[in-house]
């Protein structure tokens, strides 16, 4: 059993901003692969969807603390499932990544991400699977520079949400691939 968590905050003023990109790969990776609709769990603190992705049981999940208190759902939904940290995949939003790439890095620090920093907190490790996607640094225009925290709640601009969007599919591949390398243990052939 895996459970794919994507950071994000909780509330439809933050769907389609840049801290949201978990949540947008969720719901797409929720669509594409025909798990149940979201249920709300108020005691896990979490959004959940169920499915299977070849024969292992996933949970997809959206946390509905704000993304700095991430750590908590995923505490309890390891702690609800007997699972370790090396059974989640963590998908956020990347400063240090273009916009339309992504990175696959297990056992990092957060990198100042703050929702990846309570989730390292609360679980006293930083072994799990992570997915960044990228949403560039905050340019500065005429002068003017815009503050990582309010950068991160802008909505995505159309060119960039095009980017996002055409970059899915690939990240989707790389979830089929990881779970085509988990092998359940054949049965000896009998002569």
């Amino acid at each position: 059993m895996k459970l794919i968590i994507g950071l994000g905050n909780p509330g439809k003023e933050y769907t389609h901003t840049r801290h949201n990109v978990g949540f947008l790969f969720i719901d797409f990776l929720r669509e594409k692969l025909g798990f149940s609709p979201f249920t709300t769990d108020a005691k896990m603190l979490a959004e959940t969807s169920t499915g299977a992705i070849n024969g292992e049981k996933i949970v997809l999940v959206k946390p509905t603390s704000f993304m700095n208190n991430s750590g908590s759902t995923v505490q309890n939904l390891l702690q609800f499932y007997k699972l370790s940290s090396q059974d989640i995949i963590v998908i956020h939003d990347d400063l240090d990544i273009t916009t339309g790439l992504y990175k696959q890095t297990f056992s990092s620090r957060s990198a100042g991400h703050n929702g990846v920093q309570d989730i390292i907190n609360k679980l006293g490790t930083q072994d799990f699977l992570r997915i960044r996607i990228g949403i560039d640094k905050p340019l500065v225009e005429k002068g003017e520079y815009i503050p990582i925290e309010k950068y991160v709640l802008h909505n995505f601009l159309p060119e960039e949400m095009k980017k996002i969007q055409g970059l899915f599919p690939t990240i989707l591949k790389t979830f089929l691939t990881l779970f085509a390398l988990i092998q359940k243990p054949k049965e000896e052939k009998k002569n």
